[in-house]
């Protein structure tokens, strides 16, 4: 699996345009759709490009836009907003979304756009026939569902607060005991309900990836809500600690799912990247032997298939309520489980600030091991070079 995105810087301003350079436009937004306040009709603002800041404005606080009808996650637009130029973050909301939205249509070709809305009407269908085991699932219970070492650390918020709960056996990689029990019961029991009504009821679902044939995309069916609430309160804190490098500090979109693995489901996953910028795992049970993550090192997308080093080898053992974190571009995969079935809870995080600009970036030694490798190796050559060059110049000064 592999990343997509980029980004156009702007032209000295310190702005980016999601969609790939600068276009004339107006942004048709309006106050009740005829921008009237205090009985005086006043046009909308005309912007000469849809452009964002390259910075964001960290004062800012963004709107909610979930209780609106759009063609995007909302938590897409509460994370642009802070990119806004200056003088539309005190817009209406309204005028506001039109702007975002303008740069997205533009971002998004129509095609995805179509996949886009059939996979809402899919997820719509879902919902709306299906009938939820254990509701308290689908709204965050913070208290309910995280241990309660996990829960003081992210109220802290602090590096050394989160880093007394973790262990990093390995550059990058993060675990911690982070769920309840009770709350890996109750997941668990949910997905074998829903599992039951697709079959009862023949209704084809979509997997979680292409590479496995068992599980369930838990966004689907009614969990998007209260997964985007994990990510923007619990995991986005975290990484915007430890994975500034890749955009952990603008996570606005994930992908939320359960894989299931055992003799009768998905034995192995093979070698491979995550289309994430940060993926967390967490183990859900049941009674299993094997299944071991193992880990080969950050790659970019030029380097994804170079040699491994022998530092970057590592392989990880589940236990039940333990999350692993880590970049989606760490190399990884999972060994055979041998025995019993193994159920993990994965949320893949996304920036879509992170993933504009990469495009335009040919380096990227401050997380890609093999560039770091690459740029160590140049200077090396070069300090080299400049000694010999001055040793070569005290040889002819001495004759």
């Amino acid at each position: 699996m592999s990343l997509d995105g980029g980004s156009t810087p702007g032209a000295g301003d310190g702005r980016t345009d999601l969609a790939g350079g600068s276009q004339s436009g107006h942004a048709n937004g309006s106050i009740n759709g005829g921008g009237q306040q205090n009985g005086v009709v006043a046009p909308p603002p005309t912007y000469l490009t849809h452009r964002l800041r390259l910075n964001p404005n960290s004062d800012h606080r963004p709107d909610n836009y979930e209780d609106l009808e759009l063609d995007f996650s909302p938590m897409v637009f509460s994370s642009l907003e802070r990119y806004l130029p200056p003088n539309l973050l005190l817009q209406p909301r309204e005028v506001k979304v039109n702007y975002m939205r303008e740069i997205l249509v533009r971002y998004y070709p129509e095609t995805e756009r179509v996949r886009i809305q059939k996979h809402r009407e899919y997820r719509q269908k879902i919902i709306s026939n299906y009938q939820r085991l254990h509701r308290e699932l689908y709204t965050m219970h913070a208290a309910n569902f995280f241990v309660p070492s996990f829960l003081k650390a992210t109220n802290e918020n602090t590096e050394q607060g989160f880093r007394n709960i973790m262990s990093e056996p390995s550059p990058g990689v993060f675990t911690f005991e982070m769920l309840q029990p009770r709350f890996c019961e109750m997941l668990l029991a949910e997905v074998e309900n829903f599992e039951k009504w697709v079959h009862e009821t023949k209704f084809r679902i979509m997997r979680p990836n292409t590479m496995n044939k068992y599980g369930a995309v838990l966004d689907d069916f009614g969990m998007e809500t209260m997964l985007d609430k994990l990510m923007e309160d619990f995991i986005r804190p975290i990484s915007k600690i430890f994975f500034t490098e890749v955009g952990g500090s603008t996570l606005d979109a994930h992908h939320g799912f359960v894989l299931e693995y055992g003799m009768d489901r998905d034995v192995d996953l093979g070698f491979h990247v995550d289309d994430s910028e940060v993926t967390l795992n967490v183990c859900l049970g049941k009674q299993f032997s094997g299944g071991e993550l193992f880990f080969r090192g950050v790659r970019c997308e030029k380097h994804v298939n170079t040699e491994t080093q022998s530092e970057e080898i590592f392989d990880y053992s589940h236990v039940p309520g333990r999350a692993v974190l880590h970049r989606g571009r760490h190399r990884h995969g999972a060994r055979a489980t041998t025995s019993g079935n193994r159920i993990n809870l994965l949320l893949w995080c996304r920036s879509s600030v992170f993933r504009e600009l990469r495009k335009y970036q040919k380096d990227f030694s401050s997380w890609c091991t093999e560039c770091q490798r690459e740029k160590k190796e140049r200077q090396r050559q070069s300090v080299a070079a400049t000694k010999l060059e001055l040793l070569r110049r005290e040889g002819q000064t001495a004759t």
